[in-house]
């Protein structure tokens, strides 16, 4: 006999992707694989804290806003519901969460100050685990 999680809902694990996580683990420019791989969260992320790094604000929030929106459609396709853990550990979530995180810190910096607390919101209601890897908490 099963039991439901009478806390909330399941955790939501994206699907893993072993060739676009091996091409970023190899060093691939992140350009490369978000041109072969553009639903792939992770290479998005990783253009948005480049460029953030970089100081280009404005091209951070736009890779950062790909990247989270192409992890939300994935997430609804793996059965989220638009609320409940996306658990950090799980690298294929790493993506998404850093996307969000990115997407935070732009917002933050270009004075979107409601965009900044509903990401800041949303990663830390994922996972505080994301929250404070990302330092957007």
């Amino acid at each position: 006999m099963t039991h439901a999680n009478l806390l909330g809902p399941e955790p939501t694990r994206l699907p893993e992707r072993a060739d676009a996580e091996a091409a970023m683990d190899s060093g691939t420019d992140p350009t490369e694989v978000a041109a072969e791989h553009p639903d792939y969260s992770e290479a998005w992320a990783a253009l948005a804290e480049k460029s953030l790094a970089a100081g280009e604000v404005i091209a951070a929030y736009a890779y950062a806003r790909t990247g989270y929106h192409r992890g939300l459609d994935q997430l609804r396709r793996a059965g989220w519901k638009g609320h409940g853990p996306v658990p950090w550990e799980h690298r294929p979530n790493q993506g998404f969460l850093r996307a969000l995180a990115a997407l935070g810190t732009a917002a933050g910096r270009i004075g979107e100050a409601e965009e900044y607390e509903r990401c800041k919101q949303f990663l830390t209601e994922s996972d505080p685990a994301a929250a404070e890897a990302t330092g957007l908490s």
